[in-house]
């Protein structure tokens, strides 16, 4: 078992890099926080230069381990997932920006491949549908847009990994090209019942082997950092896409048990055990995570636009300054006014999976508010959390004894108790709210002895408050029709 008691979590995400660093008792000891460019290079197209992303994931690292001050046993690292990046094997630089999850530019290429009946075989193999959110289409894209690329790729000059990967190669100084389980089962060519790439979806995706990652467990010493970086080398020993993540440091591991992280999107994840549930209502099985060789999947439910639509209120149209103000706002008024908000600003997920459908603001009337945008913003997130669990019980599963939520949407009191009275189910938010980052840490920590099992994990997290529902039954029903219309005329087109 390792002296040191304390793990340092890297959680890359979709508009910022986090580093924290957490001590045994699961409690945040130091952080350092930065946000990084975006780009928007055509309609619906959304990119990050990896090199940004290195450059804070090292700084915020090196910042936190000085301001907590004690050794580090480990590091973990979580990621914005199915974003990608193509880098050289001899010097480890970017050919490309990443092109991040969110982007559509390879919706046509998705759309081709469906009319050819491909969605059936990538079902049965990934637990995926064939839409632009995922790796394979947008690294294609990269092998077929860039000069040279494709031919490089095949002689295995290039390396393609998601984000943990990249940093994963940057932090060992090219020395381990590798990624986890959960990662893995994100880009439409992972095989999660075979547990390995599938060589058939490689083909349809016109992918080259060669340029692969090895894939290991979540909880697994990938390797040790470079000495340089940090002063000292140290273990690299947890991964896993942010979701999964957050699954892990909600310490959601019995069968049936739920989360949603509210980030920049909203992703729903259930528990379920040793069997990969196929969907009939267009969820996605996933691996949620894999332990000492085995595997523990998740049905998962992705929702683009969460906190996003909070960021276009700010940053967008100018609504609010601070997305705490939401909170405020939404309490000036004793009701929704029947003003409701369909995110779709890069299409919608779950359950509708339309790359095509847009934003959508309807109910408006002169006495319509910056107070009921603001609320119209906060309760799409609850509606599409709705329909999420709708579809997981219409496949099967029971209604959760709870629902467990962290993420940064979370933190408003006003918003957790709209999403209970809208899933008629308690919702616990916990003490630690940063469930991404200790997920990761607890990964790491759990392969180095800082933890000597998930029973101790379990102990780690430690519930801060509940909701339960309280809304009119009535109310309730008129609400969810309003929303359920405003739905119907976004997929309008």
């Amino acid at each position: 078992m390792t002296e040191a008691r304390h793990v340092l979590a890297i959680d890359q995400g979709t508009t910022s890099t986090r580093s924290i660093v957490f001590d045994a008792a699961g409690h945040e000891v130091a952080t350092a926080r930065r946000e990084f460019a975006q780009h928007y290079p055509d309609k619906g197209w959304v990119e990050h230069d990896p090199e940004d992303i290195w450059r804070d994931a090292l700084a915020t690292a090196r910042e936190a381990i000085a301001r907590a001050g004690v050794p580090v046993a480990a590091i973990g690292i979580t990621n914005q997932r199915e974003t990608v990046v193509v880098w050289d094997r001899a010097t480890g630089e970017p050919i490309h920006r990443a092109i991040v999850w969110q982007d559509r530019r390879t919706a046509p290429l998705c759309a081709r491949l469906r009319e050819d009946g491909a969605e059936a075989l990538v079902q049965e193999r990934t637990g995926l549908l064939l839409d632009p959110y995922f790796s394979a289409t947008k690294l294609a894209w990269i092998l077929d847009n860039v000069a040279g690329a494709r031919a490089r790729a095949e002689r295995g000059e290039l390396c393609f990994g998601t984000v943990d990967s990249f940093l994963l190669w940057r932090l060992t100084v090219g020395r381990v090209h590798a990624t986890d389980a959960a990662n893995a089962s994100r880009t439409l060519i992972f095989d999660i019942h075979r547990q390995c790439w599938d060589a058939e979806l490689l083909r349809l995706f016109r992918i080259p082997e060669a340029m692969l990652p090895t894939v290991c467990d979540n909880s697994h010493h990938f390797g040790e950092t470079a000495p340089e970086l940090f002063g000292a080398p140290i273990p690299i020993a947890g991964m896993a896409g942010d979701q999964q993540a957050a699954l892990f440091g909600q310490a959601c591991f019995r069968p049936g048990m739920v989360k949603s992280t509210y980030g920049t999107g909203c992703f729903a994840l259930t528990n379920t055990g040793a069997t990969a549930v196929r969907s009939e209502h267009r969820l996605l099985t996933t691996v949620g995570y894999r332990l000492n060789g085995v595997t523990t999947y998740a049905s998962e439910g992705a929702i683009f636009v969460a906190g996003a639509a909070v960021k276009w209120l700010r940053d967008g149209i100018g609504l609010i300054t601070h997305a705490s103000q939401t909170d405020d706002m939404a309490t000036r008024v004793d009701n929704n006014h029947g003003v409701y908000m369909v995110p779709g600003f890069v299409g919608l997920g779950a359950p509708h999976w339309d790359p095509l459908a847009r934003g959508l603001i309807c109910g408006l009337t002169l006495d319509s508010t910056a107070a009921h945008l603001a609320r119209a913003a906060l309760e799409s997130v609850a509606y599409q959390t709705l329909d999420l669990l709708d579809a997981m019980q219409a496949d099967g599963a029971t209604a959760p004894e709870a629902l467990r939520v962290d993420g940064g949407m979370s933190a408003n009191d006003w918003f957790c108790q709209f999403l209970s009275d809208m899933l008629r189910v308690p919702v616990e938010r916990p003490a630690v709210l940063e469930t991404t980052a200790l997920g990761a840490a607890t990964l790491a920590g759990l392969a180095v002895g800082v933890w000597p099992d998930l029973h101790a994990l379990e102990q780690v997290w430690q519930r801060g408050r509940r909701f339960e529902p309280r809304m009119d039954g009535a109310e309730r029903a008129r609400m969810v029709t309003g929303w359920q219309d405003a739905v119907r005329r976004a997929l309008l087109r």
